[in-house]
């Protein structure tokens, strides 16, 4: 890697970490680095527009979108620390533009320089940690647009895998929907709190001291869940503990 030309990357933050949680950010632009990557975090940016496509607002949703393609064209790569938000500009911005002309192309050629943070990690940089550790257990939720539009499964455990002292330990329906699906759990506020009911019985039966995912909608709406429900477990973004970062939110929930 270190003959390779230094890739621009254009860091896709997001809404939840921005406002929630920016240690993730932190730890993302941690990681990018380390796998020699120039990273940039472009001052333009909002919101991908996934909670507008989702109910319908395409008016709204094309505004947010034309914004984000005109931000993150000049980089190499647009990489987010969210299958769901990297899954929106990836999968749905060319599905949103596919009668126009003129932002049509601009869209695909976006989606196609699109990465989730942890793939983009292992696919394209073929990174892999260095002098990290967690002495832990913990086991993996895999969020529904990262497995699903993304193919997110494999790489968030090779990464883990690097990290000395981690114990990961399976999770009964780890590919099953957590219930937030972003509008959804205000919607329908009752299935999904019934959903992730479920979720965390199945992590606190893992047996695992940490929660981990790639998605901080997800992890919010488990963590809330544990959290009134007494649990112990402690929930982070997987890039939190890659980049050693963890360390600084040990005894938080997100």
């Amino acid at each position: 890697m270190d003959n390779q030309p230094r890739p621009r990357v254009g860091l896709f933050v997001t809404c939840l970490v921005d406002s929630m949680r920016p240690n993730i950010g932190f730890a993302a632009i941690a990681l990018l680095e380390a796998a020699g990557c120039e990273v940039v975090v472009p001052q333009r940016q909002t919101c991908c527009g996934q909670p507008a496509f989702n109910s319908g607002a395409d008016e709204a949703t094309v505004a947010i979108a034309r914004q984000t393609i005109e931000a993150f064209e000049p980089f190499d790569y647009l990489v987010a620390p969210s299958g769901s938000c990297g899954g929106m500009i990836k999968s749905h911005y060319p599905e949103l533009f596919a009668k126009d002309p003129d932002w049509g192309p601009r869209a695909k050629a976006l989606a196609g320089r699109t990465y989730e943070l942890l793939s983009f990690l292992v696919d394209v940089r073929g990174f892999k940690p260095q002098n990290v550790a967690c002495k832990a257990s913990a086991t993996y939720h895999d969020s529904c647009s990262g497995l699903r539009e993304l193919g997110v499964k494999a790489q968030p455990r090779k990464l883990l895998a690097a990290v000395e002292g981690l114990e990961m330990r399976p999770l009964e329906g780890d590919e099953t929907c957590c219930g937030f699906g972003g509008t959804f759990c205000v919607k329908y506020s009752n299935i999904s709190n019934s959903i992730v009911g479920e979720k965390a019985e199945n992590v606190v039966a893992s047996g695992a001291d940490l929660l981990l995912g790639g998605d901080l909608g997800c992890l919010m709406n488990m963590a809330g869940k544990l959290h009134r429900e007494g649990a112990k477990t402690r929930v982070f973004h997987a890039a939190e503990i890659l980049s050693n970062m963890a360390s600084t939110a040990i005894g938080e929930d997100v």
